[in-house]
């Protein structure tokens, strides 16, 4: 058995668990915030048998692209913040770990 880990923009989460649930996958969703541009993130737990992953995979990389966004920035100057020159980021597609599940009960 498996844990899926899956940190997924959450501008992409929604297609990304709608197509994992209608594929019969129990997912558990988790609200998180990126720590680089503190956006929101959603973080989806899955339960899995080996030969479930790669599907699992599939459905996450279809439905989670990365894209590039433009973002201002700040610079610190003595007493305040002067906005300086937008800087493009790429933002979205997912962030997947794969853990192995020594136990599993549910209770």
């Amino acid at each position: 058995m498996k844990m899926l880990l899956a940190i997924i923009n959450s501008d992409d989460a929604p297609s990304v668990m709608g197509n994992l649930m209608k594929q019969g996958y129990q997912i558990t969703k988790l609200a998180t915030t990126g720590g680089f541009l503190r956006a929101g993130n959603v973080t989806i737990l899955i339960g899995l048998e080996e030969e479930q992953l790669e599907r699992a995979l599939s459905i996450i990389r279809t439905y989670s692209s990365s894209r590039k966004q433009v973002i201002p920035t700040t610079a610190e100057m003595g007493m305040g913040f002067y906005p300086t020159l937008p800087v493009e980021v790429e933002v979205g597609g997912a962030t997947v770990f794969v853990l192995g599940v020594e136990r599993f009960e549910k209770l």
